[in-house]
């Protein structure tokens, strides 16, 4: 196991960089960079873009078609030049890549070009709510799961079924931001209730620390209930149906009627030797569910709610061209989904020590 363990973590690093080079040839060609959106601050447009959907149409009357910076027109030379010492761009992109990315091996993400803050004090201040968004819609989605895939299992065929089932489709046809908006309508003072908070992790700084422990704790939960809601839907379909279809297989195996035949009840037969076998998939998939809830939900969900997460401060970089925070996010993004894929091989070893990578056949 250890031999595979090492070639997994070797294969990290190409991984990695073979994302990077991806990415960072995709942004040579997109339109826009740093120095357009410094431009575009002095113009008074806000942010660069403006200048792409005919906001900035003004600025660029007359401008000569070989210049290099949309509505760089009239600016001297060298205040051009001063920028792009500043951002990086006077050297080649090869150059700058290689030097990026000898930065990343020493854990050297660089500073943001627009906060004044190095890039991984942003990653550790935005990380705690990604990943309290990502743990605790695993964890429900377990917890509801579970039980539901069982019984629906054990009730193959019933009406239980068919209804639960129904449900189900229903729950996963229905795309992730629209549940959040929908429950913001309904239970965040939308149009109907005033129940739960619309945004924040927590109450105001103020209102913060004027609670007791206990009334914090009260608090993350009133606040963390429609965001995680809303991210556990698409989750909660899946692992239903594999849990389901996990004991089913089992169920119809020759050892279990082997076990009733010796006169086991059915309780017995279940959980004492379906169960382990019908959960392996399922609880050895639990980081590949909560990187997928992590990943696939942590944007929308946490702009939808105004929760200051990663997932947020990528999508924040992306489009300002905060080019440090977007290739560090992209790292820690990518490193997360590689390390915890090593980790779901290595649940199935620890839950079943049959499995054992090293001698399969390749």
């Amino acid at each position: 196991m250890g031999a595979y363990i090492a070639r997994r973590l070797a294969l990290i690093i190409p991984t990695l960089f073979g994302v990077m080079v991806i990415n960072f040839l995709l942004v040579q060609f997109v339109p826009g960079g740093p120095i357009e959106q410094v431009i575009a601050q002095m113009e008074g447009q806000g942010n660069v873009f403006g200048a792409f959907d005919g906001g900035a149409a003004d600025i660029n009357v007359g401008a000569v078609e070989n210049e290099r910076y949309q509505g760089a027109r009239g600016l001297p030379p060298e205040f051009i030049a001063q920028l792009e010492r500043e951002f990086g761009f006077d050297k080649p992109p090869l150059e700058r890549f290689l030097h990026m990315m000898w930065n990343y091996i020493r854990l050297d993400f660089g500073t943001s070009y627009f906060r004044s803050i190095t890039v991984i004090d942003l990653v550790i201040e935005k990380l705690p709510v990604s990943i309290t968004l990502g743990l605790w819609s695993t964890l429900i989605a377990y917890m509801v799961s579970i039980p539901l895939g069982v019984r629906k299992a054990v009730r193959d065929g019933t009406r239980f079924d068919t209804f639960t089932s129904g449900l189900i489709i229903v729950a996963y046809a229905i795309p992730g931001f629209l549940f959040a908006i929908l429950l913001l309508v309904l239970f965040a003072g939308g149009s109907y209730w005033q129940i739960f908070p619309a945004r924040g992790l927590t109450s105001s700084q103020e209102v913060w620390e004027t609670l007791t422990p206990l009334g914090k704790v009260l608090d993350y939960f009133w606040h963390i209930t429609l965001p995680v809601i809303a991210s556990t839907i698409s989750a909660f379909a899946t692992l239903t149906l594999l849990t389901k279809n996990s004991f089913l297989e089992e169920i119809r195996k020759q050892y279990v009627m082997t076990a009733r035949a010796k006169g086991l009840t059915e309780r017995r037969v279940l959980y004492g030797h379906v169960f382990r076998n019908g959960m392996l998939i399922v609880i050895a998939g639990f980081p590949a569910v909560f990187v997928g809830v992590f990943f696939g939900g942590s944007l929308i969900i946490e702009t939808i709610f105004s929760l200051d997460g990663l997932g947020r401060l990528a999508f924040e970089a992306t489009v300002a061209r905060d080019y440090p925070v977007m290739f560090g996010t992209l790292f820690v993004f990518g490193l997360i989904g590689l390390v915890v894929g090593l980790i779901s091989d290595l649940m199935y070893v620890w839950i079943d020590p049959r499995i054992d990578f090293e001698t399969r056949e390749t």
